[in-house]
């Protein structure tokens, strides 16, 4: 019995090197662009909904945190298929931040330390301002836990953010906030 499986995956290797080719049978007189692109952020698709990163690059009000992604190197991490919850900060809420701290940040030598701060934004799977709890705490990736505060009139706050504006994306869910989230 072993030795039938043994050979069906002999001669499937061998029908799945023939079926690719060799590089000799490939036509070398077409002109590929080669393109190099790491991860899941690489894959162009324009049919499906846009994941988080695509839809944070079409915001002009989260330029900001799209430059933080690409600094911290977290563009693939949200790229992926999730699901997520992410509390995006708008470029006003990062404009609020003591002078020089994100030119600091995003430094080569500190792209840990935004790393986490990033990660402290993020939870895994898909939580709905209804979803919220008042006093609710929820662990984010960085591993710190963040508190809900929520009012009878539906106003969310989350460590003191306040959620402007909810977009859902194929990978999850964006909540727009006023704030940058700094992990204690």
């Amino acid at each position: 019995m072993k030795s039938i499986f043994k050979s069906l995956a002999v001669i499937g290797s061998l029908l799945l090197l023939i079926a690719c080719g060799s590089s000799e049978n490939q036509n070398t007189n077409s002109s590929v662009s080669e393109t190099t692109h790491v991860g899941q952020s690489g894959v162009k698709d324009d049919m499906s909904n846009p994941n988080i990163v695509q839809v944070a690059v079409g915001s002009a009000d989260h330029s900001t945190l799209v430059a933080a992604l690409k600094a911290a190197d977290y563009v693939d991490v949200l790229t992926n298929v999730g699901p997520f919850t992410v509390f995006a900060p708008s470029n006003t809420a990062f404009d609020a931040l003591p002078d020089g701290t994100l030119t600091t940040l995003t430094k080569k030598e500190n792209q840990r330390q935004l790393r986490d701060i990033l990660e402290f934004h993020v939870l895994l799977g898909v939580y709905r301002v209804e979803d919220f709890v008042n006093g609710r705490k929820l662990g984010t990736a960085h591993g710190a836990s963040l508190v809900i505060e929520k009012s009878e009139d539906g106003t969310v706050l989350v460590n003191g953010g306040k959620i402007i504006g909810s977009v859902p994306a194929s990978n999850g869910i964006i909540h727009v906030v006023d704030k940058v989230l700094l992990p204690d």
